[in-house]
């Protein structure tokens, strides 16, 4: 059977708000390394992938492989009965129809118990390469969302070129340009501000903002975020999840060729 207990439900709350925007029904795989979850969005340009270690839960168990298969929808509605600082136990028994989710209060006084059905999801496993990215972008979190959504007012697409000048995210549109460049910096005081380049060859790449301003939903997750650039292969975006543990949420999303939307 599966049981998994998360201090902090708040958690799953925010990794789900910030997927549910991409796709509607998934397999959550458990097995004795953690919960991981991999899916395409319906036009297959995005793809989410998420692992939360077995470290994050305490404690875990998972006797052996199980897919939950959960409409996100639902899970969400669900969820909604947490409180932020509730503790989360999930429980499966090993051929499940249901997931269990109890809620406990920190304080102890209050536990809410719900089962939600599960479905039968076919979903193919794809095979993610590893690459060695020509350029990686470490930077505030907020600062990314920020802005993706000031040049989503200006284009549909953003061209995101990396130099060892800086980063540019570019945008042209109907009404005018708009471009914010940011420069390598360093913060004593506050490292999750500090802007990081690592730069093997400059890059240049064109993304559709509506995608990434949906990953920007994961925001509230992670004070920083990665981005890895190639040509010609998707960016990925990543942010780590509390806890230190080698948790993640990874977007990839498919460059954008010529007028391709």
């Amino acid at each position: 059977m599966l049981e998994s207990r998360l201090e902090q439900a708040d958690l799953l709350k925010k990794v789900v708000e910030a997927i549910s925007g991409l796709v509607n029904d998934c397999n959550f795989d458990c097995n004795d390394s953690g919960i991981a979850l991999q899916a395409m969005d319906n036009s297959h340009v995005a793809l989410v992938s998420m692992m939360l270690k077995a470290e994050a839960f305490s404690p875990y168990r998972c006797d052996r492989n199980i897919a939950l298969g959960i409409n996100l929808s639902s899970l969400t509605k669900v969820l909604r009965a947490a409180q932020s600082s509730d503790i989360l136990t999930l429980k499966a028994e090993d051929a499940p129809d249901v997931v269990n989710l109890v809620f406990e209060s920190s304080e102890k006084d209050r536990i809410s118990e719900y089962d939600l059905k599960l479905m039968d999801i076919d979903q193919e496993h794809l095979g993610i390469p590893e690459t060695e990215y020509a350029a990686s972008i470490s930077m505030p979190s907020n600062e990314f969302q920020r802005i993706c959504k000031d040049l989503m007012n200006i284009s549909e697409s953003v061209s995101i070129e990396c130099t060892k000048e800086g980063v540019k995210f570019a945008a042209a549109g109907d009404i005018g340009t708009g471009s914010v460049t940011l420069k390598q910096h360093s913060n004593v005081d506050k490292p999750e501000q500090s802007v990081e380049i690592d730069l093997s060859e400059p890059v240049a790449l064109s993304f559709s903002l509506k995608y990434l301003v949906n990953f920007t939903k994961a925001t509230s997750l992670a004070s920083k975020v990665k981005l890895s650039l190639s040509n010609e292969v998707p960016l990925l975006v990543e942010y780590e999840l509390s806890g230190g543990n080698s948790s993640y949420l990874r977007f990839y999303l498919a460059p954008k060729i010529g007028d391709d939307e």
